[in-house]
């Protein structure tokens, strides 16, 4: 007879975390067996080790998530020990124990990087207590590496898309430039992903592992941009009932993104250029000048050499800003890359709404290829994200794009119907009607040739005439 088969986790149920892994180090067996007994009662997997070379061998051969170690042991004592651990990982969480307890020895081994120190004699509360926070410190410890490597590959080269000659220039540039204190000015049209650059710019570099401050020039009002760029005093004008650090203290050691550089108002300008070239800034209400230390990447969608020469924008700033130049080409003159940023927003859209990719069809991708998209790659991924929301089957076609409007450049006007609340009928309805605009404008604009309204729209001569019939257009 066949054995039963065992037990399986229903679907979808996640397995249970595995028991925290803790080292026990002591030269006392008593202190290692009471330690081990206590915390494996609370599920936690114990090894002990009777000395510091036994400690060593096994930490070597396993990972752990705390290390509990005696300090006075005979042949390597616990703070050599503790040394060597945290040279071979930096990041372990290590509690200290000893029976001479004093607050030197204390701050000695807090010095050397132990979460915490308990001396014996101990209650079994609070060896449990310490332990607890231990670990979760650990796992916070755990958390911030993956996060960090996660940002870090998320704002990688890689990340910003593009195999045309035109975007494997910036990528050149940028590789260049990323590991430097070079000032760079992101310039291109709006939507053609300003900050995606200046972030893997900052995530590349040797300060990426401070946070990355942004500001939109444009987003604040004329009257705050220079207290929220440099800082105020308190009482330095009505409301500010307290100091406040700017921008520019908060990114010191790290980068500071200055996006819409070409918005902020001349007087501003000034003191911004003295920034540059001091590194030094003064809080509003303030006479002293304060040192900070950062990196300034700043993007505009505008021609600042324009603008400097209309008497907009300083010309010194320009120069300044300008040391290492980034241009990004919009949509139109790359479309060679157009299928391969579909693709990726496609499953970044499928993922985030966790449900089923879907692909492009042929026609659909030529469609995208010729639309004007004048919002460039931010436009493209909304049209994206909403044909994989709106189509109804695996594959999207030229007429679930209807947001893209023909390519006329036109807004496409929808009027939803009332007292309708099935959200599948609607959205059908909203696609026929939008299908019969796009379709009947076109014709419009194409006097009425269906050939060159086929190739406009994406679709085979064939395709169109039955649409024709279907939506009455005839």
């Amino acid at each position: 007879m066949a054995a039963n088969p065992s037990p399986q986790r229903p679907m979808n149920q996640p397995s249970p975390a595995p028991p925290a892994r803790i080292l026990v180090v002591d030269d006392e067996e008593h202190i290692r067996r009471v330690l081990e007994l206590m915390l494996g009662h609370q599920g936690y997997a114990v090894t002990t080790a009777g000395n510091g070379g036994e400690a060593l061998e096994k930490f070597a051969a396993e990972v752990f998530d705390l290390v509990i170690l005696d300090l006075r042991m005979p042949d390597l004592d616990g703070i050599t020990v503790l040394g060597r651990l945290r040279e071979a990982e930096p990041d372990q969480v290590v509690v200290m124990v000893t029976a001479y307890a004093s607050v030197e020895t204390a701050l000695s081994a807090m010095k050397q990087g132990a979460f915490d120190y308990i001396g014996k004699p101990f209650k079994e509360e609070e060896i449990l207590i310490v332990v607890q926070k231990a670990l979760e410190h650990g796992r916070m410890l755990a958390d911030n590496r993956r996060l960090r490597s996660e940002v870090q590959s998320r704002h990688d080269f890689g990340s910003i898309i593009g195999h045309s000659p035109a975007m494997q220039r910036v990528f050149n540039v940028l590789r260049k430039v990323a590991d430097t204190k070079a000032t760079v000015l992101i310039t291109g049209e709006s939507g053609t992903g300003k900050e995606l650059v200046a972030r893997a710019i900052h995530y590349n570099s040797r300060r990426k592992d401070r946070p990355f401050v942004a500001v939109n020039c444009a987003a604040i009002p004329a009257t705050l941009i220079e207290s929220e760029l440099f800082g105020a005093a308190k009482g330095s004008y009505t409301g500010a009932d307290r100091t406040r650090l700017g921008l520019f203290e908060e990114a010191s050691g790290s980068s500071l993104f200055l996006d819409e550089i070409g918005e902020l108002p001349l007087e501003v300008q000034a003191k911004l250029l003295r920034a540059l070239q001091e590194g030094e800034i003064k809080r509003v209400g303030e006479t002293a000048p304060r040192r900070v230390d950062l990196r300034i990447i700043a993007a505009t969608n505008k021609d600042l050499a324009a603008e400097a020469a209309a008497g907009r924008f300083r010309e010194d700033l320009y120069y300044r800003l300008n040391v290492i130049g980034v241009h990004l080409p919009p949509l139109r003159s790359r479309p060679e890359d157009i299928p391969l940023l579909a693709a990726h927003f496609l499953q970044k859209a499928a993922a985030t709404h966790e449900i089923k990719p879907k692909k492009l069809s042929r026609a659909a991708c030529e469609a995208l290829s010729q639309a004007p998209l004048k919002g460039n790659v931010r436009e493209l991924e909304n049209l994206l994200e909403q044909a994989l929301l709106m189509s109804d089957g695996p594959v999207i076609e030229p007429a679930d794009l209807f947001a893209l409007a023909g390519g006329g450049g036109q807004d496409v006007r929808v009027v939803v119907p009332p007292q309708e609340d099935d959200l599948k009928k609607v959205l059908k309805l909203v696609s026929q009607k939008t299908e019969e605009q796009i379709i009947r404008r076109v014709l419009g604009e194409e006097n009425g040739n269906r050939t060159r309204a086929a190739l406009r729209l994406g679709i085979s001569r064939r395709a169109l005439i039955t649409k024709i019939q279907e939506l009455g257009l005839e």
